[in-house]
């Protein structure tokens, strides 16, 4: 008889066939479809979907790793995880927020940290970007990752925690 293989834990950090990625942060999903951004919306990157931020109190939204991995490309209002298996997932907070400059993020982490899923990597202001008259959507994308390999795991629609499973990616 074959040996089973384990299912996959949100996170992981070992080579496993099924890669579970967490909402990057707190909010309700919105379908990819739905980003005012012909990049996201259509799929050019890749598939995914996007996330209206909650905030807290102090209009703060908290971003974590969506899974285990290295911090690649890293900027105030993006970044790209190299999880495991050579998948990549890029997170865009907002819609053009690299005119911003920076401002109203703030970054816990640097490229090439390894991190846990979960682990807190930036903070920013959706209420002043929105002030501002630009998209807070979120986009989380499998870079260049084939559709049929990734299963959306919640409804647009829904509200989710940051770390809850969203998206498996095999």
């Amino acid at each position: 008889m074959p040996p089973t293989v384990p299912p996959a834990r949100a996170g992981s950090s070992t080579d496993e066939p099924v890669l579970r990625v967490g909402a990057p942060l707190s909010g309700t999903v919105v379908a990819l479809a739905d980003v005012p951004d012909p990049v996201f919306a259509q799929s050019f990157a890749g598939p995914g979907l996007a996330i209206e931020p909650a905030v807290d109190p102090d209009g703060i939204a908290t971003v974590v790793a969506p899974a285990a991995g290295t911090v690649g490309s890293l900027f105030p209002h993006a970044f790209a995880l190299e999880a495991s298996g050579g998948r990549t997932i890029l997170v865009h907070l907002g819609i053009d927020t690299v005119r911003l400059g920076g401002e109203g993020f703030q970054l816990h982490v640097e490229p090439g940290d390894r991190v846990e899923a979960g682990t807190t990597l930036l903070s920013w202001e959706p209420p002043r970007v929105a002030a501002l008259g630009l998209s807070t959507l979120c986009s989380v994308i499998a870079l260049q990752g084939d559709p049929s390999l990734l299963t959306l795991l919640v409804e647009p629609g829904r509200t989710v925690g940051a770390g809850e499973p969203v998206l498996s990616w095999t």
